[in-house]
């Protein structure tokens, strides 16, 4: 049997390489809070519902064997889903949270600090996580509210004292994250990274997870950021100091790090606290965001309800 090569692939490939292109998938998660149903886009950008091939795009989705058996579907024979349904967060029970601070050189000296010798680990709570375009809302007593774009690793397999050289290996793909971060609770008084980033909402996903194919180079795409139509960060991920394998082979050292778990792997400069003098959100603002070939998110910042 021929496979038919639709057009838009002309561009980039020959029948040759039909069996990447098979590889190569955006993953989705859509419908009302704690109800969302997978799903994947099609060539045309159109949501198709996977709810009948996978129970949900969680750690056993994004396996290896999982990921090729959902590249070989017959796209167009999925249910097409219609309207603009809500986007969730693309992984479902995502068991870790771990990021990574000061990882790009000209963040690390807008703000002040040395760069560092060797990641700066620490773990954001998973109930920070919402979908890429719901509402980040203000927590109590919050009055340093800041953003951070941020390339997020998803892992695809099980990884302990995993080589620098067989890391992407391990890898499923990747999708943006909004490292939401309260700089108060983060730096001031008995401060912690981990009270300043954890606040409910303070982790929008998505919109999709982009499996590692579709990213030849994860050391070279564009990042921004822009607060009501203003452009803060414009960046790229070549300016990070620990690059994509490094960071899943150095975590791999002190945790095991499992199927669906992430890695926020830093922000460019232009936060809010760096700039001079300082910005902060408030209730009103609203967040755009995007890397290369990971798509966009937009947040209205809403303040705190209880």
């Amino acid at each position: 049997m021929s496979l038919e090569i639709p057009p838009a692939v002309k561009i980039w490939c020959d029948v040759n390489e039909w069996r990447e292109y098979l590889y190569q998938m955006k993953l989705i998660r859509f419908g009302s809070r704690g109800d969302e149903r997978p799903g994947l886009l099609d060539n045309r950008g159109k949501i198709r519902d996977l709810s009948g091939v996978v129970s949900d795009i969680d750690e056993q989705a994004l396996s290896p064997s999982s990921l090729k058996e959902l590249a070989a579907l017959n796209v167009e024979s999925l249910p097409a889903v219609s309207g603009q349904p809500r986007l969730g967060p693309p992984i479902a029970n995502v068991g870790k949270l771990v990021c990574i601070g000061l990882n790009y050189r000209l963040h690390a000296l807008e703000a002040g600090l040395a760069i560092p010798e060797e990641p700066i680990i620490f773990m954001k709570a998973t109930t920070s996580i919402v979908g890429p375009n719901d509402d980040v809302m203000i927590p109590r007593n919050s009055k340093k509210t800041d953003w951070e774009v941020e390339l997020s690793i998803v892992m695809g397999s099980k990884a302990k004292y995993v080589e620098e050289q067989n890391a992407l290996s391990y890898v499923a793909g990747y999708c943006i994250a909004n490292d939401v971060s309260e700089r108060a609770f983060q730096t001031e008084g008995t401060g912690q990274w981990v009270k300043g980033k954890s606040a409910d909402t303070f982790c929008p996903l998505g919109p999709f997870v982009v499996t590692k194919d579709e990213i030849p180079d994860p050391q070279q795409l564009r990042l921004w950021l822009d607060v009501d139509g203003k452009r803060y960060q414009d960046g790229s991920t070549d300016d990070m100091i620990f690059g994509v394998r490094h960071l899943v082979s150095y975590v791999s050292q002190f945790m095991t790090l499992m199927p669906g778990d992430l890695i926020l792997t830093g922000t460019p400069s232009g936060v809010g606290f760096g700039l001079r003098p300082p910005v902060f959100l408030q209730a009103g603002n609203q967040m755009q965001l995007g890397i290369e070939g990971l798509g966009v998110q937009t947040q209205n910042v809403i303040a705190f309800q209880g």
